[in-house]
């Protein structure tokens, strides 16, 4: 018997509500991305990029119709994981049942198996297992579960500098737009670019990542923060890489910046760019 204050989840729930998951982030889009794009089609005015972006419209229409997935690269499951500190997990290990919710998800959704069990060996594991699980221990008693399916030719393009805390502002700048200059078409543009700045190497990173799941439209959480993502997101778009790489006025849909505080020695500077599905589900047990 657990604690009176304790709420008991079973861990065949959380593998059944990963699972449906997995099936749903990969067949469609969510809502806030697909207003995103819908408005993308209506202000851009490059010839080319508005002809990609109505068949980006109707690749999300077939996609939802048919049940098929809106990109072949159904990516590696990346999940945040918000584990409430009253909650006891029931029936064996948390980690073991999301990997076998994502086993289950892939195998039966029939999406594309990408993951290799050693980086240099290569041999596919043939269920897109092991996911990145990233946990957090908040208050409460409830599980808060994230799932961003993230394909690699978005993730090849990301990026991260160590900067000196002198370069400053304009440094997180010239870093956010190199990147992005860089990537060009190979990122699937239009596409949303994640920033993470501060912390340390690996901070800096899943600051990043997170970055990218947040809502389109919900600026970060401060007055500089959400000026800056504005400027950047005019200074990427004014580059006319466009929808596809074939020019236009819509290189990026978004600019999210997440911070943290830093040693007083460094600027860590993480940039990770999604392409334009930026698969992303939410789901609270």
């Amino acid at each position: 018997m657990g604690k009176p204050w304790m709420r008991e989840i079973h861990v065949n729930e959380i593998t059944e509500v990963v699972r449906r998951m997995c099936i749903r982030a990969n067949h469609f889009l969510s809502e806030d991305m697909k207003k995103c794009l819908d408005n993308a089609y209506e202000t851009e005015t490059g010839e080319n990029g508005k002809w990609v972006l109505s068949l980006l419209q109707e690749n999300l229409k077939l996609a939802g119709e048919e049940m098929i997935p809106i990109c072949q690269d159904t990516g590696m499951a990346v999940f945040f994981v918000e584990v409430g500190q009253d909650v006891h997990f029931t029936g064996g290990s948390l980690t073991r049942a999301i990997n076998e919710g994502v086993r289950q998800g892939y195998t039966e959704g029939y999406l594309r198996k990408s993951v290799v069990e050693d980086p240099i060996l290569r041999v596919n594991t043939g269920d897109n297992t092991p996911a990145i699980i990233h946990y957090e221990l908040i208050e409460g008693n409830e599980v808060r579960i994230t799932l961003a399916p993230k394909g690699f030719g978005s993730e090849n393009t990301s990026r991260l500098f160590m900067l000196k805390p002198a370069d400053g502002i304009e440094g997180v700048k010239e870093a956010v737009l190199s990147a992005v200059r860089e990537a060009g078409p190979n990122a699937c543009p239009p596409m949303v670019v994640g920033v993470g700045i501060g912390g340390d190497f690996e901070k800096a990173a899943i600051l990043a990542k997170k970055a990218l799941i947040r809502e389109v439209g919900q600026g970060g959480d401060k007055p500089w923060i959400r000026e800056l993502e504005t400027e950047l997101l005019e200074g990427i778009n004014a580059l006319g890489i466009g929808p596809g790489g074939l020019g236009g006025n819509t290189t990026a849909l978004a600019v999210h910046i997440n911070t943290y505080a830093t040693h007083i020695a460094g600027l860590p500077v993480a940039v990770n760019i999604c392409c334009h599905v930026n698969r992303h589900i939410t789901e609270t047990i």
